[in-house]
């Protein structure tokens, strides 16, 4: 029964994964564009240390969609 476990990934693994990267790509896509940034720097997450990058770059900037005050 355990020498099968090196085989591969099955479908119910792919669609998991599909599911987990949805979970996190969409809130946080939302958020950027409501606060003026494209969605698609989301995709940016999933990229070790360049997501920890983008997230103090993220943090030190003026937002566009701010508004003046």
């Amino acid at each position: 029964m355990m020498e099968y476990w090196m085989y591969g990934y099955g479908p119910a693994h792919w669609l998991w994964f599909i599911v987990m990267i949805a979970v996190v790509i969409y809130p946080v896509g939302r958020i950027l564009s409501r606060i003026g940034f494209s969605p698609l720097w989301s995709i940016v997450m999933f990229i070790p240390l360049v997501n920890l990058i983008a997230l103090w770059i993220l943090a030190f900037t003026d937002w566009p969609g701010r508004r003046a005050v």
